[in-house]
């Protein structure tokens, strides 16, 4: 059994579950939950496809050797360093940040270099930072919050080059 298939029973057991507790809890529980959830679902579909045929389009127009050069495997911290400022500046969600990811990966990114981008733009994603971190707490605190953040991506890419390729 592959592990995506394990994953997608987990995952769809975990739905039956908590569908199985919102039915016990009565009728109107369970169609609100279950409208509120067709309605995610419906929303999120086609932002889903628009960032994985992005993806595809990414990976296709921009030149492997351009990919290969900065993110390549050979490409050492300089390309570490280039994937952490990448993965700050990618805006949007997960499907912007893991689509390019995967096509980094694709085109022939390195395995520590991707894993910078990746944390990076898990950590520190700069839009994120001005629309959502500085709003809802104190900027010193975010400030200080993005600094010691910064070397978290240096890190998994440090470990990412010990233990080598997944």
């Amino acid at each position: 059994m592959s592990a995506a298939l394990l994953i997608d029973i987990l995952l769809w057991g975990s739905v039956f579950g908590v569908g199985l507790i919102a039915f016990r809890r009565g009728p109107p529980v369970f169609k609100a939950s279950l409208r509120e959830g067709s309605m995610d679902f419906i929303n999120i579909v086609p932002r889903i496809a628009l960032g994985v045929i992005g993806s595809g389009y990414i990976a296709a127009i921009i030149p492997q050797e351009v990919i290969t050069g900065w993110l390549g495997p050979d490409s050492g911290w300089l390309g570490g360093a280039t994937a952490v400022v990448a993965g700050a500046a990618t805006p949007g969600g997960p499907v912007i940040g893991f689509s390019i990811g995967t096509v980094a990966l694709k085109s022939g990114g390195g395995v520590p270099q991707v894993v910078a981008y990746v944390v990076a733009w898990a950590l520190f994603a700069f839009q994120r930072v001005i629309l959502w971190e500085i709003p809802f707490m104190p900027a010193r605190f975010v400030w200080f919050r993005c600094a010691v953040s910064v070397p978290f991506p240096f890190v998994a890419a440090a470990i990412a080059m010990v233990i080598g390729k997944p």
